[in-house]
């Protein structure tokens, strides 16, 4: 690709009142509307301070400004720009929207957080979401550690994260999730929870696991739901929490003194190979893993917590570990491996579950979806006004999914970048004709037009009663 023009003749001019860069809020916003958020929003939140009012105006700004990509406050003002408003009423300033998120308490946050869990229902029902929920899915928690910089931020503490593959501490606020998936769906987000950064990962597990269980019931997880955990997560009240609300679990063990007699006591006989589809990376092992060992047996855990005791199934994965030596000439004399046990009371049977729940690691991309968009900073010094930032993120991203669901099957489990970039941030020219008839005209041979068009006349077809 060469420029047809020189420099000299090349001139900009930021004036023209009848273009948008962000085409594609309009149908999103319109399944928003659909689905009610404002509604929800003035029945859920009861904000009391005065920087409160009109929540349903500035929440809706708010998630259109990170559906858009905004990651702090002050890109908020993404919105305010060319003809948006020709599109779009009562958009504030993000001084406005500031004062409002820090306006919150923590009362108002988990209001919040009800309305962003009924939105989660109406989304569900509006669009193909969740294909197969009612047969089998899977709700998997997890924390991460957001960094955060200076001692201003309320809640701030040392947490454990990961960077490079290897675990450091660093100061920032932690973030737990939950998402739920299913065999033929991306994953949706249930929950978000902002906890200070010095919090273990179980901190709350229990509650926050009954909580999301409740919200994937309430969407169409109504039949077999099998919660997916790492050993973080490995604690009586989170198995309990499962348990009480007819889920199965399935969570990474702690390898500890019992957990390695009980594997030690698995008969050779009992291993069954597997073969990863793909090759999978092992960290600890330095290199590549195409093929395994599973086994089962059964397991009594917290058999020393009085009445929290549970008998289920100890699913084992071993991996050889590779002989440094053997490009020398030097063979080893036994085979040793690594131990990855799972507690389960998965109703699958044993290589089927094993694989489910590494899978588990899908909610690694949610993280990255978050971080890459409206995560990328917890905008305020105020610790509820971030709790606050959170839960509209965790709004925008599930509508951002929902919006991928109506466009195509490939947009259905794009990355959120990708959602952005081909439908929502795509330029438009807005012209008015007679009778209040808007049309916009888009860039001619967009490569995603069919997708676009596609999210464009379900989202604007007429609303069935």
């Amino acid at each position: 690709m060469r420029l047809f023009h020189a420099p000299g003749k090349t001139h900009a001019a930021f004036d023209d009142e009848h273009v948008i860069g962000l085409a594609g809020l309009l149908p999103a916003m319109r399944l928003a509307e659909r689905c009610r958020l404002a509604d929800l929003v003035d029945q859920c939140v009861a904000i009391g301070d005065r920087d409160g009012v009109n929540a349903p105006i500035k929440v809706s700004a708010i998630v259109a400004g990170m559906l858009a990509g905004a990651d702090s406050i002050d890109d908020l003002d993404v919105l305010r720009h060319g003809g948006m408003d020709k599109l779009f009423a009562d958009v504030r300033a993000p001084s406005t929207l500031g004062a409002f998120l820090r306006s919150f308490t923590w009362g108002n946050v988990r209001q919040l957080e009800k309305a962003g869990r009924m939105l989660l229902g109406r989304l569900a029902a509006h669009t193909p979401l969740l294909p197969d929920a009612g047969v089998v899915a899977f709700v998997d928690v997890d924390s991460m550690q957001r960094r955060t910089y200076g001692y201003a931020k309320q809640g701030s503490g040392f947490g454990h994260t990961k960077i490079g593959g290897k675990n450091v501490l660093v100061r920032g606020l932690n973030v737990l999730l939950a998402t739920l998936s299913t065999p033929t769906a991306a994953p949706v987000i249930l929950a978000g929870r902002l906890r200070g950064g010095s919090a273990s990962s179980s901190r709350g597990a229990g509650p926050f696991l009954r909580e999301s269980i409740g919200a994937a019931r309430t969407v169409g997880a109504r039949r077999i739901v099998v919660v997916r955990a790492d050993s973080a997560f490995y604690s009586a009240g989170a198995i309990a929490a499962c348990r009480d609300n007819d889920a199965y679990f399935s969570v990474t063990a702690k390898m500890d003194p019992k957990i390695k007699q009980a594997i030690a006591a698995i008969p050779e006989s009992a291993w069954i190979p597997i073969a990863y589809p793909r090759a999978v990376f092992d960290e600890q092992a330095g290199g590549w893993v195409s093929d395994a060992q599973v086994a089962e047996t059964r397991y009594t855990a917290f058999a020393s917590t009085k009445g929290r005791a549970v008998t289920a199934r100890l699913i084992v994965r071993r991996i050889k570990r590779l002989n440094e030596q053997a490009a020398n000439g030097q063979d080893e004399f036994f085979a040793t491996w690594r131990y990855h046990p799972i507690f389960t009371d998965s109703p699958f049977d044993l290589v089927q579950a094993e694989a489910q729940h590494r899978d588990h690691a899908i909610n690694k991309q949610v993280n990255s979806d978050l971080i890459d968009g409206p995560l990328a900073h917890l905008p305020s010094g105020i610790f509820t006004a971030n709790a606050a930032w959170l839960t509209l993120a965790v709004i925008a991203y599930n509508l951002l999914r929902a919006t991928g669901c109506l466009a195509s099957a490939f947009h259905a489990k794009a990355r959120g970048a990708t959602l952005r970039r081909q439908l929502i941030n795509v330029p438009a020219r807005i012209a008015r004709s007679g009778r209040g008839h808007l049309t916009m005209h888009l860039p001619g041979h967009w490569r995603w037009q069919g997708a676009w068009m596609n999210l464009f006349e379900a989202t604007h077809q007429p609303h069935p009663q």
